[in-house]
């Protein structure tokens, strides 16, 4: 039996992320400080035991000394519209950097011209999560670098297929990042992305916690971006204490998804001020305010409990 007992909460999110209304998320407090299990409902026990190996080292083990205090951090935007780019961007501020995530360049080249208007000096990371075909990435790729130049960043994960990308790669100017795909081959040869990309996104929960993701990053051996995936601040701050270790850091990390959330557990949020977040760990003081009712926490209970039975990690 897992041996925490989990407090969740369910906090309204801001934008559309994936279709949630509510992020779910449970927290325990251990030997060490506070820590977060959270993968998304859907996901099979398997792929959660590696979330669970990341909560459990977060609150049983201190993590590894920083070599910076300060992390830099880039502007999230989920699917969203025009008409909400504005006052999503003002939950990260003096974030100069924006990642998006896109479909196609005619549907959501109107958001990125939107952004430059509330951050005239905006760079931009183009996230598709493996949505387009070779043919496809080419074209939008293409277009992108013809419309928007040097303001890109880079591209994320425009494909899935290892070929597809190492073809795009050789087609574009434009820098190639990866992020399922490293997940894909964790239990793989890692230095293989390297083949197929320029940028690698490490998130601290999917790769199993600060010390795996450190060995990931060691073996890929490309500058890298840490990220989160909706955390709440708790989660946050083991994100970023895996960012403020990271020698080769790629500028700035995707760690601000706090501000996605339509409150906190915490009254101290790690939310972006001028552009950065101070690594540092929090207390959850607001755990009641956004409780979920008993059914949910008897659910994740018996969640955290089958995947830690299941010796899956």
């Amino acid at each position: 039996m897992f041996p925490f007992k989990l407090q969740v909460v369910s906090i309204p999110v801001k934008a559309n992320f994936r279709g949630i209304k509510n992020r779910e998320i449970a927290l325990f407090e251990g030997p060490v400080g506070w820590s977060e299990f959270s993968p998304f409902i859907e996901y099979s026990n398997k792929e959660s035991s590696t979330w669970l190996k990341a909560a459990i080292e977060g609150a049983t083990k201190e993590p590894p000394t920083p070599i910076r205090n300060e992390v830099q951090i880039n502007a999230t935007l989920p699917n969203v519209k025009v008409n909400e780019v504005k006052e999503l961007l003002a939950g990260f501020d003096g974030c100069n950097t924006i990642k998006i995530k896109i479909n196609d360049f005619e549907t959501d080249q109107a958001l990125l011209i939107e952004c430059l208007k509330e951050v005239p000096k905006a760079k931009f990371r183009l996230d598709v999560n493996g949505g387009w075909a070779l043919e496809e990435a080419i074209a939008n790729v293409q277009s992108y670098e013809s419309a928007f130049g040097s303001l890109i960043e880079y591209i994320e994960q425009p494909c899935t297929d290892f070929a597809d990308l190492n073809s795009l790669r050789n087609n574009t100017g434009i820098k190639i990042a990866v992020d399922e795909s490293i997940r894909k081959y964790l239990a793989g040869d890692l230095t293989r992305i390297k083949e197929v990309a320029d940028i690698a996104i490490i998130k601290w929960a999917p790769t199993g916690g600060i010390t795996a993701a450190l060995e990931v990053i060691e073996k890929i051996d490309l500058p890298v971006v840490i990220s989160s995936a909706l955390d709440s601040s708790v989660g946050i701050s083991h994100g970023l204490s895996l960012a403020a270790a990271v020698p080769n850091l790629y500028g700035a990390c995707g760690l601000g998804t706090a501000s996605l959330l339509a409150g906190d557990v915490t009254s101290d949020s790690l939310i972006p001020i001028n552009g950065i977040v101070n690594n540092r760990k929090v207390t959850p003081d607001r755990i009641e305010e956004f409780k979920a009712e008993s059914g949910r926490q008897k659910w994740w209970q018996d969640r955290a409990n089958t995947v830690y039975e299941g010796g899956l990690f």
